[in-house]
């Protein structure tokens, strides 16, 4: 057989396809190695053009560690770790967090030695875990456990909005028509599913008043927002998290009120975000 040398890589690489094409009918695989003996082809082949070798899918972060100062833990879910912008971001809240929890555990420790008291090692967590993965918005939300020696720690909470289509860090405020707009949406189907919320915790029925905090509706928009999707198609519900004492006492922990998108809910966000949530009709 005469081959005719054609420009660039060409000859080399009807050589390269032969020699695998002859090696796989010499050696007849079984049906099952067909698919491994095709890839293998088409990665040596892709090699020889000079093509890039496709980038590893990314995994979740993880990082945990235990010192007598303090115990420190931060992770985040392999839809983040392949964005580099918000690795970027969780890699200087690690950093910057980490740096600040041992300070503060430094000066209490010499503290507690000039006061002869014990020291109790600190702690800080920080999980963040995905809330919406749809075609348009990537919505994480963390949890935070920070405990300073005292007689419990406090757990807090945080979200993130990501927009695919502008590859950018949005806020969920941004995407509303106006925030005295989304609220005058919510806040009657809030306020009673909190109540209902606070009346299963209790054992009991709420009735509210305005002179106590722990019955009175509270305004959810000063509270942590998450956009949610069950099919990961679109955002089908608005999640208001709710920290411990802002609703309850402490023993009450956090409170997570699921409010599905209506068309009230809807018509509040603006025009050019609308299609990225269900539409109730």
């Amino acid at each position: 057989m005469h081959l005719r040398k054609g420009r660039g890589q060409a000859g080399p690489l009807i050589m390269a396809v032969l020699l695998l094409g002859a090696c796989s009918a010499d050696s007849q695989p079984d049906a099952a190695d067909d698919g491994n003996h095709d890839a293998a082809a088409t990665s040596f082949v892709n090699r020889m053009a000079g093509q890039p070798e496709p980038q590893p899918p990314a995994r979740p972060f993880a990082r945990k560690e235990k010192t007598d100062l303090l115990e420190f833990a931060f992770s985040y879910p392999a839809q983040a770790a392949q964005i580099p912008a918000l690795v970027e971001k969780f890699d200087k809240q690690l950093t910057v967090s980490k740096a600040d929890a041992l300070k503060m555990a430094r000066e209490d420790q010499k503290a507690a030695k000039a006061a002869d008291f014990p020291f109790h090692a600190h702690s800080l967590e920080t999980h963040w875990t995905v809330a919406a993965d749809t075609p348009r918005f990537l919505a994480l939300k963390s949890e935070s456990y920070v405990y300073t020696g005292g007689a419990h720690g406090m757990t807090g909470y945080d979200a993130l909005l990501w927009d695919k289509e502008r590859k950018r860090e949005t806020a969920f405020g941004a995407t509303m028509t106006s925030r005295a707009a989304f609220a005058a949406a919510i806040r009657d189907r809030f306020c009673e599913a909190l109540d209902r919320a606070r009346a299963e915790k209790r054992g009991a029925p709420v009735k509210r008043s305005n002179d106590d905090d722990f019955t009175k509706c509270i305004d959810p928009m000063q509270q942590v927002l998450v956009p949610t999707s069950r099919d990961g198609k679109l955002i089908d519900r608005v999640t208001v998290i709710i920290g411990p004492y802002s609703a309850g006492p402490y023993a009450e922990g956090s409170y997570d009120i699921a409010l599905p998108v209506d068309a009230a809910m809807r018509k509040a966000i603006k025009t050019e975000y609308q299609n990225a949530f269900i539409d109730p009709r």
